[in-house]
C-alpha cells in the first residue's frame, strides 16, 4: 500500500480518490481483480489502475466519478478516528512555527488518531524523524495502522508510555504536545530539546492557557506567541461569490515558545516579558 504523490496515474496498491456527484468522496487502496462499489454504481479497480490522475469514469449505471491523487487534507478528513484531530488549518500553522521540513527530528506527545503524526511525518520525509507518545497501548495501536495505510509508518516511532518519566530523546528540533496539562512536563520538554528549539502545544480553553503561560515563564521559556486560527469559506460561483454559511471557528488555542538560558539580569528577563504585539 502506498501513497503516490508523484506519478502521472495510480498502480495497483496506490491509494486513490473517487468523486462523486454532489463531492462525495471515496478514499481506498487499489487492488487488481477488485470492484468500487457504491450507491451510484461498480467501478472495476482494473479500469483506474494505470488512469490519469483528474480522468472521469463512469460506473456500470452511468454516474460520473473523478479520479483524483487524495492529498494530505483528504486523507486526514478520512481518517478512522478514536480521538478528535487536528483540522488542517491549525496543522499547517504548526508545521510552519515549529520549523518543520525535511529532515527534522520531531516529539510528539499525545499521538491520538495520528492526524498530526501523518502530517509530521509528511514533511519531515524520510531524511527526518518522528518520535511520537502515547499512553494508550490501544490508541497508540491504531494510530499505528493508520500511519501504516499512508506509508508514512518508517518514519515515525511509536512510544505506548507515560511521559512523566522523560523522553527517550534529546536534542530534538521540535516538540508539540496534544495533551490537556502541557504545564506539567515542561522539564521533560526542556530536557528533550536542543537549546533554543521549537516548543508548541493546543489547548481548548483560557484557564489551561493562562495556567501554561504562567509556568513557560518560570522555566525559562522565551518569545511566547497564543494564537488561534479562524477559517472562512467562500461560494465558489462567479455569478454569486459571498461567504458560505459555515466557518471553522475555535477548535483551539495554538501556544509556541523556545526554551532559552538567559543570564540573571533585567535586560536579559525582559525576553521573557508579554510578548510585543505582531507588527
Amino acid at each position: 500500500m502506498s501513497w503516490n504523490t508523484t506519478d502521472t496515474s495510480p498502480k495497483d496498491g496506490d491509494l486513490v480518490e473517487m468523486v462523486g456527484l454532489r463531492h462525495k468522496h471515496f478514499i481506498f487502496t487499489l487492488q487488481s481483480g477488485t470492484l468500487f462499489q457504491s450507491h451510484r454504481g461498480v467501478i472495476p479497480h482494473d479500469d483506474l489502475i494505470g488512469l490519469p490522475w483528474g480522468n472521469q469514469i463512469r460506473s456500470h449505471l452511468g454516474s460520473p466519478f473523478v479520479l483524483i491523487q487524495p492529498a494530505l487534507p483528504d486523507l486526514l478528513r478520512d481518517l478512522p478516528r478514536r480521538t478528535q484531530i487536528l483540522y488542517p488549518k491549525d496543522i499547517g500553522y504548526i508545521l510552519m512555527m515549529l520549523g518543520i521540513g525535511p529532515g527534522v527530528k520531531v516529539i510528539e506527545a499525545g499521538t491520538g488518531s495520528g492526524g498530526l503524526t501523518s502530517a509530521l511525518a509528511f514533511a519531515v520525509g524520510r531524511e527526518g524523524h518522528i518520535y511520537t507518545y502515547e499512553a494508550k497501548e490501544d490508541v497508540s495501536h491504531h494510530a499505528q495502522n493508520n500511519l501504516r495505510r499512508f506509508g508514512l509508518d518508517p518514519q515515525v516511532t511509536f512510544h505506548v508510555k507515560d511521559i512523566q518519566g522523560g523522553f527517550e530523546q534529546t536534542n530534538v528540533d521540535a516538540l508539540f504536545l496534544d495533551l490537556p496539562n502541557p504545564y506539567d512536563y515542561m522539564s521533560q520538554v526542556r530536557a528533550a530539546l536542543k537549546p533554543g528549539g521549537a516548543f508548541g502545544c493546543i489547548l481548548p480553553t483560557s484557564n489551561q492557557v493562562i495556567l501554561l503561560l504562567s509556568v513557560l515563564r518560570q522555566a525559562r521559556f522565551a518569545f511566547v506567541d497564543v494564537c488561534e486560527i479562524l477559517m472562512r469559506y467562500y461560494q465558489a460561483e462567479s455569478s454569486k461569490f459571498r461567504p458560505t454559511d459555515r466557518m471553522v471557528a475555535h477548535t483551539g488555542f495554538l501556544i509556541f515558545a523556545r526554551p532559552v538560558n538567559l543570564e540573571e539580569n533585567s535586560d536579559s528577563l525582559d525576553l521573557l516579558a508579554e510578548s510585543p504585539s505582531v507588527d
